[in-house]
């Protein structure tokens, strides 16, 4: 059980792991040992997430949540299996919590009289600017 936070725990069924090769430094030892690890977690069928957090968790995901709605976390940085996989675990988590945030609502603000001002004075001035341009007369 990997736990989240204190209301939020992901079961051991919805998290798969699957060790490849590793590219990268390591020697010939790199094409003995599988040491890259690819976590799977099933999100849209976990129970333990409420749908906004989903929501938000796919959006923060990209490109790591596939059309069956489960998240792919890849992690090759180290040579070790066992620290590959402590750092997927984390990055999921740390993904969570991230979606476990709600977004705070934008209250629209309006322009002030002098902000109004100042846009209008420079519209003109690039307006008067740009009228100067254009042929010379010869005879003036």
């Amino acid at each position: 059980m990997l736990r989240i936070n204190d209301q939020i725990a992901i079961e051991d069924w919805e998290l798969t792991e699957q060790f490849t090769r590793a590219g990268g430094p390591g020697g010939q030892n790199v094409n003995n040992v599988a040491t890259a690890v690819e976590l799977r977690f099933e999100a849209e069928r976990s129970p333990n997430l409420p749908d906004p957090v989903k929501r938000r968790l796919k959006r923060l995901a990209g490109r790591r949540w596939t059309n069956d709605g489960a998240m792919l976390i890849r992690v090759d940085e180290t040579r070790h299996q066992a620290r590959n996989r402590d750092i997927a675990r984390d990055r999921l988590v740390e993904l969570i919590r991230k979606a476990l945030e709600r977004p705070r609502r934008r209250i629209p603000t309006r322009p002030t009289l002098a902000s109004k001002r100042r846009r209008v004075e420079s519209k003109k001035a690039r307006g008067q600017k740009k009228a100067l341009r254009g042929p010379v007369d010869p005879d003036a």
